[in-house]
């Protein structure tokens, strides 16, 4: 928890509340149901949760402003956004069953009013978001094409309505479509811990 403070200073006590309580409801469901790898829980603050942070670096999210969190799994990067910014509103969705379960048992106990979670793949989502978020859950050509019919035309931030995704490794190809309008930032930037070395983050407006 120490690794999120360091890099939110500003948030509230109730915010640092919910943050910690994540540990011992992930550590729970992840016995039972497999959201995040073995080796990883120890890892849940900096690998899940500030990495899903990298976002509110970002982007400060204005009230009322909607967000599509696609291919979620066990609520990244949507319920760290979701604490981070409770004026916002986020919908969660994932194919998998057990995976959406874990999200709204972990919403439910920290008690996020302001996020849905949905399990239902992105070809069937119809609505219209401000941004859609998602951390690599597909090649980025591939990930525009699915999202572009989402992305709602009334702007309400300061940067233009969009896609922000999370990726690792050699994103070159992928970004090459669009690469006069893309923006790429090393996440080694923002956050001085090893593990975030070749980790991006990638914004397109759209």
């Amino acid at each position: 928890m120490d690794i999120i403070s360091k890099y939110f200073p500003e948030l509230t006590e109730t915010q640092r509340n919910v943050f910690a309580a994540l540990d011992g409801l992930y550590r729970d469901w992840n016995s039972k149901i497999n959201v995040i790898s073995r080796k990883d829980i120890d890892n849940l603050y900096e690998h899940h949760v500030l990495h899903s942070l990298a976002i509110a670096k970002t982007v400060n999210f204005r009230t009322g402003t909607r967000i599509l969190d696609l291919g979620t799994g066990g609520g990244f990067p949507g319920i760290p956004l979701a604490i981070m910014f409770p004026e916002a509103h986020f919908k969660l969705i994932d194919g998998t069953g057990k995976k959406i379960l874990v999200v709204k048992e972990v919403a439910n106990a920290i008690g996020l009013t302001n996020c849905e979670a949905a399990q239902m793949r992105g070809e069937n989502e119809d609505g219209k978001y401000d941004f859609v978020v998602s951390r690599a859950v597909m090649p980025l050509p591939d990930l525009v094409k699915l999202v572009k019919k989402n992305i709602g035309k009334t702007q309400r931030n300061a940067l233009p309505n969009g896609l922000i995704c999370l990726k690792g490794g050699n994103i070159n190809e992928e970004i090459k479509p669009f690469r006069h309008i893309v923006d790429v930032t090393d996440l080694s930037t923002m956050f001085s811990e090893e593990w975030f070395k070749q980790k991006y983050i990638i914004y397109l407006p759209l």
